[in-house]
């Protein structure tokens, strides 16, 4: 790793720590800017009951204490404070239960749209303004331009609904079947067009006739020469791909109702 490598890595990480301090700060400061408290929706509640219970998690102290307090405990601790709405539990241990579920049903989801994706991509372009090409890219414009949440609520009433082939909620093995397959649709899609163009690219180069003058199989080219540097584009979407899976997950969740971080 060279030094410009070094300094963009550390330019990264520094501003994503800038950029979840400020997210931390305006959703702390928000909360309590919103009118009631954490404790107005327990029944008959007295003054002196509230007041000990603000008391004992802190509320009680002025913002700017509460504020540094929070932040001190992340920092040395990495502790989010109690959960005020799951009554002994911690925000963390709370996180930590859903992630273990959106973490598997992230994975499947990245890893299925990856290999379904290239093998359509690599397809379509050895296969170029033929039927299979024409077919592939109009269903993958399709799911491109189609929302998660549509998308989701469509697999839905069609498999659950009315077929009643898969099951409506998440909580179970086969419930994550919708779910992954809502979730790899577009990152899917994406892929697929991103190969194909890359392959495309890729196949009209110079060493791509020099290796097939030479009288290379045509398995070597595709396999050892085209598909390998085709794929080089398709690497560098992986980021922007699980950043789409994990902030796509929120809504998918809340649709199939997955027991994860969305909820």
């Amino acid at each position: 790793m060279n030094a410009k490598m070094a300094f963009y890595l550390m330019k990264r990480v520094l501003l994503a720590i800038v950029t979840i301090w400020i997210v931390i700060t305006i959703t702390f400061f928000v909360m309590h800017a919103v009118p009631g408290g954490p404790f107005m929706s327990e029944k008959a509640i007295s003054k002196e009951a509230q007041a000990a219970l603000e008391a004992k998690y802190g509320l009680d102290k002025p913002l700017w204490e509460q504020y540094t307090t929070y932040l001190q405990g992340i920092l040395t601790q990495f502790d989010f404070g109690p959960s005020l709405k799951q009554r002994g539990r911690s925000v963390i241990n709370v996180i930590m239960d859903g992630m273990k579920t959106s973490a598997k049903l992230g994975a499947i989801a990245a890893v299925s749209a990856a290999a379904v994706g290239i093998v359509l991509g690599a397809v379509a372009a050895l296969r170029r303004n033929k039927l299979v090409d024409k077919t592939i890219m109009v269903i993958t414009t399709a799911f491109v331009s189609m929302p998660s949440f549509i998308m989701g609520s469509f697999l839905l009433i069609v498999f659950s609904v009315q077929l009643r082939l898969l099951p409506a909620n998440g909580s179970t093995s086969a419930g994550l079947i919708l779910p992954v397959i809502t979730l790899a649709l577009y990152p899917m899609a994406y892929i697929t067009r991103l190969t194909r163009s890359s392959m495309l690219d890729v196949l009209g180069q110079d060493y791509i006739r020099t290796a097939r003058a030479k009288g290379v199989a045509g398995r070597n080219i595709i396999f050892g020469h085209a598909l390998k540097n085709a794929l080089i584009p398709v690497i560098t979407y992986f980021g922007p791909m699980l950043a789409f899976i994990l902030t796509g997950s929120m809504v998918v969740e809340q649709i199939f109702a997955v027991p994860g971080i969305g909820r």
